[in-house]
């Protein structure tokens, strides 16, 4: 396994042809990241299960399926049911996050946990046991193309200790104004899975190619 791992998000790429999108960058990242967002937990909609049990049909690539939902927990099954590999939800989209990271994986996925920047990490040390995935939001969630904001470098390293403290074998993941300039940041900081959008999925397709290749040189 490629570390760090590259997750590439559909959130940037040509919604008119998603399919073929995964297929042009299949060959040269790790994931495929999917944003599922309601217009209510975040100020913007993308898409949900139909359309990513559509996409798993393209791909065998692992599904890494970031939800943005509030409530969260009536959309699991069918997330899971549609292809998704990692679900990752955030303490604030319901009343129970143990409970929720325990449905997710009875439900044969793994579980992530995501972080927005005015999230606090003092929650995490109980939720360990449950998580395979911390995520960093490195911008506010909802859009794509934000500025990173390097206030939550701290945050990230102060999730890399957490980890480090503790037997469980956790990907740290950051998402949000990922870039040549920005990853080289994160991975000092200690993440090891990169959710990337516009640094991939900007120009052609067969420029995809190029972009990852620049991502993972500077790494």
């Amino acid at each position: 396994m490629r570390f760090p791992q590259i997750s590439s998000s559909l959130l940037s790429a040509d919604f008119a042809r998603l399919g073929e999108e995964i297929k042009a960058v299949e060959p040269f990242v790790d994931m495929i990241h999917l944003d599922v967002m309601d217009g209510h937990f975040v100020p913007n909609i993308s898409f949900g299960p139909p359309v990513i049990a559509a996409l798993r049909t393209w791909t065998t690539l692992p599904f890494d399926v970031h939800l943005m939902l509030s409530p969260v927990d009536p959309f699991l099954k069918p997330i899971a049911k549609a292809g998704a590999n990692i679900i990752t939800v955030h303490p604030e989209s319901g009343p129970h996050i143990y409970r929720t990271l325990q449905e997710i994986k009875a439900l044969g996925c793994r579980a992530g946990v995501a972080l927005n920047p005015g999230t606090p990490i003092e929650s995490l040390p109980l939720l360990l046991p449950l998580v395979d995935l911390i995520l960093v939001m490195t911008v506010n969630p909802g859009f794509g193309g934000q500025t990173f904001l390097k206030s939550q470098l701290k945050k990230i390293k102060d999730v890399r200790a957490l980890i480090n403290e503790t037997n469980h074998d956790i990907l740290l993941q950051v998402d949000g104004g990922i870039s040549p300039d920005t990853a080289p940041l994160v991975i000092e900081a200690g993440a090891n899975v990169l959710v990337a959008g516009t640094a991939i999925f900007h120009g052609k397709a067969d420029k995809y190619e190029k972009n990852i290749s620049h991502l993972r040189g500077i790494l």
